[in-house]
Formats: C-alpha cells, structure tokens, sequence
C-alpha cells in the first residue's frame, strides 16, 4: 500500500469514528442505542417499511430487527401495524418527529457543512462527493458480505 492509500485509509477510519460517535451521542439523547438510532432513522428517512426490508436495509438479522423494534415501540418511537396486503407481514412506522434537541443538533451539524461548496472548487467538491460515494458503496458491500458470512456461520455452527 503506497503512503497516500495509507493516509486515506487512515482518513477514513477517522471519519467512520468520529460519525459513529456522533450517533452515538444523539442516541443517548434518545434513549437509544447507535443501532436503534440508526433503525429508527432508515423509517424516518424512507418511509413505513417491513422488518424485513429494515433487516435488509440495515444488514441486522431478522432477529436482532426484531429486538431494536420492539425497543422503539417500547419507546414510542414506532408502531407495528399489521400490512393491508398481507396481514401475515406489519409495517413499522415512524410515530412522531425528532424531538427538538435532536432537531437541534442536526440543524446544527447541516449549518456546519453549509460553507462547503465555498469552502471547496466545485472540480474538488466534485471529487470529495465521488470519494464518500464510492466509500459509502464500500462499506454498504462489506457490511453485506459480513452480513451474509455471519447467517452462514449460524446456519452452520
């Protein structure tokens, strides 16, 4: 690896941390775990969906979705409603907004990352923007393989 795949990935370390406990800390807000946080923003962010698909989206198992729903119901977070088309399946869906101090600090954190078209080129914005994308492609396919590695090893103990 040359000295600059180095560096980037060291980069990169430090930004999925720093994130990571961002999240961590307007869980705690919440009442909640990253996990949970994150679940419950997938809802908010896409709409009512299966366990199943927040399964899929998430790359949790069916099981520990299970368990992070019930914990947002508990919460009040989410209802569990039962799907129109298929009353073997429900839909979970998001029951109420961010609460105001989380409403806060994402404002917040937006107001930050506002000056970045000034703070950048658009040839260097562009470039940022395809690094965190191809990134983000990264990590959402290793979070799969890991994912699926993971069932195998439980189906196969």
């Amino acid at each position: 690896m040359n000295p600059a795949s180095n560096d980037a990935a060291m980069l990169g370390m430090r930004l999925s941390e720093a994130v990571i406990m961002f999240h961590e800390a307007i869980a705690a807000v919440r009442n909640l775990s990253a996990s949970e946080h994150k679940a419950l923003g997938i809802i908010e962010r896409d709409g009512p969906m299966t366990s199943g698909e927040l399964a899929r989206r998430t790359g949790l198992t069916p099981g520990a979705i299970t368990g992070i729903v019930d914990r947002l119901l508990a919460h009040g977070y989410v209802t569990r409603d039962q799907d129109p088309a298929d009353r073997r399946r429900t839909i979970i869906r998001v029951t109420a907004a961010h609460p105001p101090e989380i409403a806060a600090a994402f404002a917040a954190l937006r107001d930050e990352f506002s000056g970045f078209d000034q703070r950048y080129t658009p040839a260097e914005a562009a470039a940022i923007t395809d690094w965190v994308n191809w990134a983000v492609a990264i990590l959402e396919e290793q979070t799969r393989r890991l994912t699926a590695r993971a069932a195998t090893a439980d189906e196969h103990p």
